[in-house]
């Protein structure tokens, strides 16, 4: 277990066990430097719902995406807190990815707040109008929408 930095007597969201027990079976975990800082980008940039913050931890929804953030003083016993103080890339080579979010309005408010727009919009010969953007902390997200088919780059109709 890492280091708490919440003062004493400062109640938790909920304990770590119902957290754990409320999950979806799919949720992403990520190490963040700043809880505070991450949870406006989110709230701001990504519409989130912020279930809890504070400067260990954050528990927020993206769209139906549940996310935990957690500070990296929090993760101090772990392998890979060495490279997370010392700046190196977060999560390179993946790429979280959220279908049904208006990738124009993401990359709007992206630009509005400073983000890095890594991939402005495209549209994708696979259906998907998409936009990547990073989060404070370089982790990659993209938001993509699908194309009507009569629309799309190859002009398709789908069979009824």
């Amino acid at each position: 277990m890492g280091t708490r930095k919440r003062p004493d007597g400062t109640v938790p969201w909920i304990p770590g066990f119902g957290c754990g027990a409320l999950l979806p079976s799919l949720s992403v975990n990520l190490t963040v430097a700043d809880t505070e800082r991450s949870t406006a980008f989110y709230r701001d940039v990504f519409e989130a719902e912020i279930h809890y913050q504070n400067i260990d931890f954050a528990a927020v929804r993206v769209s139906s995406a549940e996310v935990m953030l957690h500070a990296d003083h929090t993760h101090d016993g772990h392998p890979s807190h060495p490279q997370l103080v010392a700046g190196e890339a977060r999560g390179l080579g993946a790429q979280i990815r959220l279908l049904g979010i208006d990738p124009d309005a993401v990359e709007a408010r992206a630009r509005e707040h400073g983000t890095t727009v890594a991939v402005p919009i495209v549209d994708k010969d696979h259906g998907w109008r998409e936009v990547v953007v990073h989060d404070p902390d370089g982790y990659e997200w993209a938001f993509d929408v699908l194309i009507d088919p009569a629309n799309g780059p190859f002009g398709l109709q789908l069979a009824p």
